[in-house]
């Protein structure tokens, strides 16, 4: 007679298969499912980034989530102060684009006065900018497309010298090392015997106030420095407030020719017999900024995209949030910050560089990779209009930059 129950449990079995071979089934399954869960979580944690080292790319392989993560994985060693876009808790995605620039103390001699500043720049240039120094504003001991060393750098700033001669006050501008070159910039003429209050090899610095005292003499003729005029322009090309001498003021020359009467050779009276203006001055043209910049607060950078490797970038030359503002309004319009955007002139991505082969300068993966193309836009910017603020400015004028 059978067991019902056992009928019953017998029957749930399908046919040809044992309860035994049924549970061994089921096990098989299950394990199945931990090995596709830890392969699928194998394949999102492996991922291959391009790294950029101090302007050396390589390749990576590695496992993590984070920026960090990776670099750690890769053994590239990232300490405070060095730079990294996008950030060290930025999640990594395959293909990512990372950048590290390494920083370090380098000295500078800065109008005769050492000292040391932190940077992750590569070359001269880009330690200057991001010393907030301008093109134009300064004298440098090396050239600015030079690789960083390890000599100081020696860098001269501009300043305003204060000049009283010949009964007047010439405030001249001048970016020169010491008093006589300062002088020299500034169109002062010494005649043989004029005296100066400061040392002519003594470092100039901002506010020197430099007195002339001429030679006196029985001579037929005088030279006398003629001040320069100073005009102010708007410029909606500056940040409103902002102020930039475009044309250093030069003094001129005025030469004056005396008849002289004398007693016993001993001048009596002179007499003007005519006064030129034998050297014109040099009008001094100081721009005014009236432009209103874009509000850097309404600026939203996701972790990882090319907007925040750019923000890294531009932050490693000195621009700070109101320049990056300007430079998110200008690639937003040129490009929407699309590696592949293109253009039928030619124009090619995030930068729209014409032709987009002109980005092979700075690496032959210029079509696919946005640190490529930021580094040349932003070397791009510099050269030509300063800041992203000045590209701006000219695209909102111009339509283009």
């Amino acid at each position: 007679m059978r067991d019902d129950a056992s009928a019953q449990e017998r029957s749930d079995v399908p046919a040809g298969r044992s309860p035994r071979r049924a549970v061994k089934i089921v096990s098989q399954a299950a394990v199945l499912a931990v090995v596709a869960a830890a392969t699928s979580a194998f394949a999102v944690m492996h991922k291959q980034v391009t790294v950029d080292v101090d302007g050396r790319t390589v390749q990576v392989e590695g496992f993590g989530r984070t920026v960090g993560a990776v670099l750690a994985g890769a053994k590239i060693k990232v300490g405070d102060g060095d730079l990294v876009a996008p950030t060290l808790n930025d999640p990594v995605t395959q293909g990512e684009q990372i950048v590290v620039r390494h920083g370090r103390d380098l000295d500078v001699v800065v109008d005769g006065k050492p000292d040391k500043v932190w940077t992750t720049a590569l070359t001269v240039g880009e330690a200057i900018d991001g010393m907030g120094l301008r093109d134009g504003d300064v004298r440098l001991s090396a050239s600015r497309s030079a690789p960083l060393g390890r000599d100081a750098l020696r860098v001269s700033t501009q300043k305003t010298i204060h000049l009283v001669v010949d009964g007047q006050m010439i405030d001249g501008v001048s970016s020169a090392g010491d008093v006589r070159d300062a002088l020299k910039d500034v169109g002062l003429v010494l005649n043989e015997g004029d005296q100066v209050s400061v040392p002519l090899d003594a470092t100039a610095v901002d506010g020197l106030v430099v007195l002339v005292t001429r030679a006196q003499t029985d001579a037929q003729t005088k030279t006398e420095a003629v001040k320069f005029d100073t005009d102010e322009v708007d410029d909606p090309g500056l940040t409103k407030g902002q102020k930039v001498v475009v044309t250093k003021g030069k003094a001129g020359v005025r030469t004056t020719t005396y008849q002289l009467d004398s007693v016993g050779g001993v001048v009596t009276d002179r007499t003007v017999l005519s006064s030129v203006v034998t050297t014109e001055p040099v009008t001094q043209v100081v721009h005014i900024g009236t432009m209103e910049m874009p509000d850097p607060s309404s600026i939203t950078v996701a972790p990882g995209s090319a907007k925040a490797i750019a923000k890294g970038l531009a932050a490693d030359r000195g621009w700070g949030d109101d320049q990056f503002a300007c430079l998110v309004s200008l690639w937003n319009r040129e490009s929407g910050w699309r590696v592949s955007a293109a253009n039928p002139s030619g124009a090619y991505g995030i930068p729209q560089a014409l032709p987009g082969s002109k980005m092979a300068s700075v690496g032959a993966d210029w079509r696919t990779n946005p640190v490529t193309q930021i580094t040349w836009g932003l070397g791009y910017i510099k050269s030509r209009y300063k800041t992203p603020c000045g590209a701006w400015a000219h695209s909102q004028s111009s339509g283009w930059y």
